[in-house]
């Protein structure tokens, strides 16, 4: 894996994904397995209760600079200025719409809400560090 760090100016071209929250391991931020009442980290070992998950954000976007395309990722807390809220506060609003709206998916996110990324992100230049 190449160690040169840099930024890269570009614009975004599609958001990747609906998923922009993910439940994160608090040691090695990994994803989280969870069922009703448990998580558990395939990565480190870690486990806990369902009711103590952290949730991250993870926006997996497809970007262009002058010059090529790329597919990247941006996590964690970089992206609470943009969501105006935590990723864990976003997971409650999102939880409930859900219990309102009677979704049984629960890793979906609501259609309102990925429309909103999209008229936010798409066509809008952003610096990336890379």
């Amino acid at each position: 894996m190449n160690s040169v760090r840099g930024l890269l100016s570009a614009s975004v071209i599609s958001v990747q994904n609906s998923c922009f929250i993910y439940p994160a391991c608090q040691k090695c931020f990994s994803r989280l397995i969870l069922d009703s009442r448990r998580f558990n980290c395939l990565k480190c070992g870690c486990t806990g209760e369902a009711k103590d998950t952290s949730y991250r954000y993870r926006l997996s976007l497809k970007i262009a600079d002058t010059n090529d395309l790329f597919d990247i990722t941006v996590f964690g807390s970089c992206l609470d200025p943009l969501f105006g809220v935590t990723a864990e506060d976003l997971q409650r609003c999102i939880q409930d719409f859900n219990q309102l709206s009677g979704e049984t998916n629960t890793d979906a996110s609501p259609g309102v809400l990925v429309q909103a990324v999209e008229t936010c992100f798409i066509g809008k230049r952003f610096i990336f560090g890379v």
